[in-house]
């Protein structure tokens, strides 16, 4: 098998692992949603060890071929770049238990109000996520760029819910323990953001040689 079909086989299992987290972060959204509290414990009990099994899998095996065949220039880059991801995805995984902990604790109760921009928010950074992965396998840096553009929709949307829940809390302090609940999901969904943002960032670069993480915008040339 050579070099180039067993980073193409990575990349599939990759993609693989990557669907199964975003169904963790989908079930867990909808499971507060639709009041399931049997999605909440199956992203809890089951798709955790299952996201946490393939990420051990997939860098014991990029490593190895580091190991064994010392890539260089983009076949190396690429195989970083897929350890990065899978690092990346397994956080994504964490921060779906911590929404499905914190829908276990809201379904038994009444909606502090109606949902509206939660919903949206996490449509969003599902829709990055998907994107971002959807760029590193094609290389496609345009894509990328759309996916960073959206964090800061992202992060407005969760500035906008933590002041509509904090005049709630305010006004009735019964409110407080679901408000806090609430505040915890969007700042998990503000993270599955970010880390796609990282993914993004990382496709920049490898695609157009270009920095962009933490608002630098720098040319890096290759002498190879």
């Amino acid at each position: 098998m050579t070099l180039e079909e067993m980073i193409n086989g990575l990349k599939e299992k990759l993609l693989k692992s990557a669907t199964l987290v975003q169904g963790m972060v989908e079930k867990s959204i909808k499971s507060l949603l639709e009041r399931n509290e049997k999605w909440a414990r199956e992203v809890i009990e089951v798709d955790e060890k299952m996201a946490n099994e393939n990420e051990i899998v997939i860098e014991d095996e990029a490593i190895k071929i580091i190991a064994l065949h010392q890539p260089e220039a983009t076949p190396l880059r690429t195989l970083i770049m897929i350890i990065k991801i899978n690092n990346d995805l397994e956080r994504i995984g964490d921060h779906a238990v911590n929404i499905s902990e914190a829908a276990l604790s809201l379904i038994p109760k009444p909606y502090v109000k109606k949902l509206i921009d939660l919903p949206r928010m996490a449509e969003i950074a599902i829709g990055m996520l998907k994107d971002s992965l959807t760029a590193f396998l094609r290389g496609d840096g345009d894509l990328a760029r759309e996916v960073c553009q959206r964090d800061d929709t992202v992060d407005g949307l969760r500035d906008q819910i933590f002041r509509e829940l904090l005049t709630f809390m305010i006004s009735d302090p019964k409110t407080i323990e679901r408000g806090l609940l609430l505040i915890l999901i969007t700042r998990n969904l503000e993270r599955i953001a970010d880390l796609a943002t990282n993914i993004a960032e990382d496709v920049i670069f490898i695609a157009e040689g270009e920095v962009i993480k933490h608002g630098r915008g720098i040319k890096e040339r290759e002498n190879l």
